[in-house]
């Protein structure tokens, strides 16, 4: 399966040291989409054991990338990156398909989907 988003190098070396760091090698990077936040829909991370034959996966840098299929047509073409600065580092998403994005940077809502925004 080709790629519904991508992971930048910086982002996949990222992940693999948390992974370590949690004794999780060997476990998928989930990415997903829940409702909520301060525009509506909200990201998650998180790594994962299991996937369903529903889930969408795909590997990039030695990462076995897993996304839910209702997830999947909001964040097609996002690129995951992670940046390092003197405050600290953190990952950044850039959703071609979110048409309003939170300050904060993990919130978005696109034309077709808008879900419930909550309160920042």
């Amino acid at each position: 399966m080709s790629a519904i988003v991508t992971l930048t190098e910086a982002a996949a070396l990222r992940i693999k040291e948390m992974m370590k760091q949690n004794g999780e090698e060997g476990a998928y990077f989930r990415f997903s989409i829940n409702g909520g936040g301060c525009s509506g829909l909200s990201y998650g991370m998180s790594l994962d054991h299991e996937k369903t034959d529903e889930d969408k996966h795909f590997e990039q840098h030695g990462i076995e990338v897993v996304i839910d299929k209702d997830s999947a047509p909001l964040v097609t073409g996002t690129t995951i990156d992670f940046k390092q600065s003197l405050m600290g580092g953190g990952f950044t998403i850039d959703n071609p398909n979110a048409l309003v994005s939170c300050g904060c940077g993990t919130s978005f809502r696109t034309a077709k989907v808008t879900g419930t925004p909550e309160e920042c």
